[in-house]
């Protein structure tokens, strides 16, 4: 069974669907990726639905929620209040948080900012949780480029022409090699591309996810990491723009947490290597929640 609706809050409306409502597992609550993706090329969770709800909203500004252009609420502060006012609305009162790229940070942030009661798990997919960390993995990502690929990207940043065929073409190379390594790119992530909040994401990171110019290129939660006790998978992709060494350099600082990489695949590893990342994500659940009866 589904649900499907939106939440009012005093900056707009946010979509949300429930998959598996009846389901008696504690609640898995989705952060999609950005910011100004949405929600589309992470319903493949769906699948864990039948052992438990699985929730997807789509953040403010993009996807099925409304798109109010006021640049002040694109920030990780309103994003967290906005966490807060879905859980409330959908009365969750415990739940897991998997979160996806930009939706890592959202998710630790929140966490970190509101303390919150009843978050049992995190599942931090492809983290990002420090900008200058991750604009450094990217820079090294493009040394690996052809010299004339890498020539475009530096030409097209100096001279600002990121509408450049050149530069589009240098981009979907890159991102082919660390974004999602597929042949064929599934639905799910055209759909993300064609219904994201593209302002957003140019206003809060840049032209490119190797170009940053936004207004999150310092934000960095690695300081703070040694605060979240709560149970923490983190997962990464060969490949991935999360490289395997950051992602393990955020293990260690987290007190309480566990990583898997998946050979072979980049930042969509979810995607790339699906049944594996599934299997991952589920024992995880299954197992914190064991460990939770046992304690009760």
């Amino acid at each position: 069974m589904n649900r499907e609706g939106f939440i009012d809050i005093p900056s707009g409306k946010i979509w949300y669907r429930i998959v598996g409502v009846e389901k008696e597992g504690i609640p898995l609550l989705i952060l999609h990726g950005g910011p100004g993706g949405c929600h589309n090329y992470l319903e493949l969770l769906e699948v864990l639905s039948d052992q438990r709800p699985v929730i997807f909203y789509d953040q403010l500004g993009c996807g099925n929620s409304e798109r109010p252009q006021n640049r002040s609420l694109w920030t990780v502060e309103h994003y967290v209040k906005e966490l807060v006012k879905v859980r409330g609305a959908l009365k969750l009162k415990t739940f897991h948080l998997l979160g996806h790229s930009w939706g890592t940070m959202l998710a630790a942030a929140y966490v970190l900012s509101e303390h919150p009661a009843g978050v049992v798990s995190l599942i931090l997919s492809g983290p990002f949780l420090s900008a200058p960390r991750f604009i450094n993995d990217q820079r090294s990502h493009l040394r690996e480029l052809p010299e004339e690929t890498q020539r475009t990207i530096i030409e097209c940043e100096k001279s600002g022409h990121f509408n450049n065929p050149d530069y589009q073409s240098a981009m979907l190379k890159f991102y082919k090699k660390h974004v999602c390594r597929l042949d064929i790119w599934p639905e799910c992530i055209n759909q993300s591309f064609t219904k994201m909040g593209e302002d957003i994401y140019k206003y809060m990171w840049g032209p490119s996810e190797f170009t940053v110019t936004g207004t999150l290129q310092n934000t960095d939660l690695s300081d703070r990491l040694k605060e979240i006790y709560i149970p923490t998978l983190l997962t990464c992709g060969q490949y991935d723009e999360a490289t395997p060494a950051t992602t393990a350099y955020y293990q260690s600082l987290l007190p309480n947490s566990e990583m898997v990489i998946f050979e072979n695949a980049s930042h969509e590893h979810h995607l790339e290597k699906t049944e594996l990342f599934l299997n991952t994500v589920r024992t995880f659940l299954n197992r914190i929640e064991e460990e939770r009866k046992k304690h009760d």
